[in-house]
């Protein structure tokens, strides 16, 4: 039982994986990618037109679907330690929030500065070689979101550290979490802004534009309703007769 449910586990992980790669690897349209001033824009312009930041370069080798699965499966599967911090108890979701710090044009994020901010940050290096922020206290209750590595096997792996470089992180938060939804994302997103600026890179959302005010309102509208479905049923006291 164990197994299927590391194995389900690492699928999941290897989903969220598969499509930053694509995300961040897939061909750019004529027009997209520009910049506004010396920075990033922040989401929208002032006549409504959405504008996408460029990153600092672009995955060379883009993987098809059917083999990234099986690929990103098969190197998380390997790189599986005995380190259980951060290890989700259910390996069940029902919905997943991404968010990214990508690095800026002509740039590449660091291992060892990654490593670095993430301690800053507040994050626990564990499961699956990558880091989690964990309840207080209660670190057996499974991580409130992770950060992964946008280039596969998604992992950070601290024998190779000092060698790595890398386009963006992925931060992702997997739902149901061991609080809240909108708790859960009000840790995530100052965390991901923190790394940013510790990491000199800019906050992506998970269609790769920068994040501005009005796409972080609709989150939080998301995770509201997300959790309303969510509250348990009120307790009906018995009728008297």
């Amino acid at each position: 039982m164990d197994s299927t449910l590391l194995r389900i586990g690492i699928a999941i992980a290897g989903v969220v994986l598969i499509a930053a790669i694509y995300f961040f690897g897939r061909p750019r349209r004529p027009g997209q990618g520009r910049r506004v001033g010396g920075g990033f824009a922040d989401g929208n312009r002032g006549d409504g037109e959405r504008i996408e930041p460029t990153l600092g370069e672009q995955i060379a080798d883009e993987l098809s679907a059917s083999d990234a699965a099986s690929q990103s499966e098969l190197d998380l599967g390997a790189r599986n330690e005995h380190n259980d911090l951060g290890k989700r108890g259910d390996a069940s979701f029902e919905k997943i929030v991404t968010l990214y710090v990508a690095a800026r044009q002509g740039e590449k994020l660091r291992g060892p500065d990654i490593v670095v901010a993430a301690e800053k940050a507040g994050l626990t290096y564990g499961h699956m070689q990558i880091f989690h922020r964990l309840v207080e206290g209660h670190p057996e209750r499974g991580p409130i979101f992770s950060v992964a590595n946008i280039m596969k096997p998604g992992s950070f792996d601290m024998a190779t550290i000092q060698e790595l470089e890398t386009p963006a992180i992925a931060f992702f938060l997997t739902l149901p979490a061991p609080m809240t939804a909108l708790d859960a994302w009000e840790k995530m997103l100052p965390t991901a802004q923190r790394m940013a600026e510790l990491l000199e890179g800019v906050v992506l959302d998970e269609s790769r534009n920068a994040l501005g005010r009005q796409r972080i309102a609709h989150i939080r509208d998301e995770l509201r309703g997300y959790d309303r479905q969510h509250e348990a049923p009120p307790l009906t006291k018995p009728a008297r007769w």
